[in-house]
């Protein structure tokens, strides 16, 4: 039986985003436990070239509003990337995830060999819609919600595998 493209994207950032906010809700619960000053994780990097952790969300849920909406030929939302507060990190993934949920499966199935080109700065990059989502669009939404967890669990947030996964 074949995969849909429609099912290898829209189920998978939805899963994976339901439990970002579960894991920025224990982040919150333990600053406020432990009398941290939010500010101090939310601006946590692990080297000084890296991004902060407010910054690994935005480009998690930048994959997944961007590489829903390229892949069914539509143009994603623009997210002002302002967030300064768990509260507001939480709700730009609220945002995400009915953003990636508004796609019908018939808007994405059948992408696979679909161009899409993507502007980086001066230049203009193109994929086949397969290529995009495998092999550019994944990759980049788990490495930084990997991040992004790997930050909170480096700084005491008590969280596991199941966390990361989710519980089904």
């Amino acid at each position: 039986m074949a995969v849909s493209m429609y099912q290898i994207s829209v189920p998978v950032f939805t899963r994976m985003l339901t439990n970002l906010i579960a894991i920025l809700d224990k982040a919150a619960a333990h600053c406020e436990e432990r009398k941290i000053d939010p500010a101090a994780l939310i601006n946590y990097r692990f080297y000084p070239d890296m991004f902060p952790f407010s910054r690994q969300i935005q480009i998690a849920t930048d994959a997944a509003k961007n590489g829903s909406a390229y892949l069914a030929g539509t143009e994603p939302p623009k997210f002002d990337n302002s967030e300064q507060t768990f509260p507001e990190l939480i709700a730009r993934v609220q945002k995400t995830i009915e953003f990636v949920n508004s796609f019908k499966p018939e808007q994405i199935d059948g992408s696979e060999e679909k161009e899409v080109s993507i502007k980086r700065g001066e230049t203009t990059v193109t994929y086949k819609g397969q290529e995009y989502l495998l092999n550019r669009v994944l990759p980049n939404f788990f490495f930084h919600i990997t991040t992004a967890y790997d930050i909170l669990r480096h700084n005491g947030v008590e969280l596991g595998k199941k966390d990361y996964l989710g519980n089904k």
